[in-house]
């Protein structure tokens, strides 16, 4: 089994940096991908805060240009799912798909995934109304009634997009106001005519068989229920981390995110956590490429320090 210096698992900003500054460093390293890589941004429309893009640039495009970066480098890339890690430094083994695959040193970058309201029939739903991707399925809305739950910049980002292309949008919050940025909110206010707010509310419940018809909306201070028609729910509440893989004597924090130091490194030697998966104020795409290179240069110390 060949031993790697550095395996990296996650191919999102976080991953593509690590494995960008590892490789530049004369390491030898396999970048693990699920599916198509790019990660969260390959789920935005366009990104407007990523510095050397004033205008903006679409999420796809920047995914394309992270990739081009990695082309003639030293990076081993494998499709595919991490199902296990073990090991120690040195000797870590990562399992996939049947096969293992050996490194010095895991750069754990999986992200994380949005989360679900865990109302019955959401799953059922999905793909047949629900949605917790807008850029993906958006298209399928045109000139129709949908909804957006959430409260942070991703809902608020989804429902100024989907308000190019539904008919109405009601953007759902239960709080009385939203942690987005201000920037967003005042689009949304130009916007009064496509989008409505409903603030200080909850969705109790999912109405449809095959195909979503309606929510049932709860007030969260009177508790007074009401009936909302739509065609389409699109749910951005936060993100699950995804760790399934992970040991299990990995610490978390009690929302299941690794923790970390400031130089990217866990509680296990030789294990590194960046981007989404970390515990941490911020995930945007600027601060998991940060993320990527420190956690690369910690690598790269502690390889140094394994030679000796």
């Amino acid at each position: 089994m060949k031993m790697h210096d550095a395996i990296v698992i996650g191919a999102g900003p976080a991953g593509i940096t690590a494995s960008l500054y590892l490789a530049r460093s004369a390491c030898s390293v396999l970048l693990f991908e699920q599916m198509t890589p790019g990660g969260q941004i390959l789920m935005t429309d366009i990104l407007e805060n990523y510095p050397g893009h004033p205008k903006g640039i679409k999420g796809y495009e920047l995914s394309d240009l992270f990739l081009a970066h990695l082309d003639g480098l030293a990076v081993e890339r494998v499709s595919g799912t991490v199902e296990s890690v073990s090991g120690a430094a040195g000797n870590f083994v990562a399992r996939s798909d049947g096969n293992d695959y050996a490194g010095k040193t895991m750069l754990v970058c999986t992200g994380a995934r949005h989360r679900n309201l865990g109302l019955e029939n959401e799953t059922k739903l999905v793909g047949r109304g629900v949605s917790y991707c807008a850029l993906c399925d958006g298209n399928f809305f045109r000139g129709q009634t949908v909804a957006v739950v959430g409260g942070g910049n991703s809902a608020l980002e989804e429902a100024l997009y989907l308000s190019k292309i539904a008919d109405k949008v009601y953007l759902i919050h239960r709080r009385d106001s939203f942690r987005g940025a201000k920037t967003y909110l005042e689009r949304l206010e130009k916007a009064s005519d496509k989008v409505s707010i409903l603030h200080d509310t909850v969705i109790s419940s999912l109405h449809g068989e095959t195909a979503l018809t309606g929510l049932t909306l709860k007030n969260v201070h009177s508790g007074k229920e009401r009936h909302l028609s739509v065609d389409g729910l699109f749910v951005y509440v936060g993100f699950t981390p995804m760790t399934d893989c992970l040991p299990e004597n990995l610490v978390r924090d009690s929302h299941g995110f690794i923790t970390t130091d400031t130089e990217m490194r866990t509680n296990i030697p030789g294990i590194f956590a960046a981007g989404d998966i970390r515990s941490k104020l911020c995930r945007q795409v600027i601060t998991a490429s940060g993320d990527g290179a420190t956690a690369a240069q910690a690598a790269f110390v502690f390889l140094e320090q394994l030679h000796v």
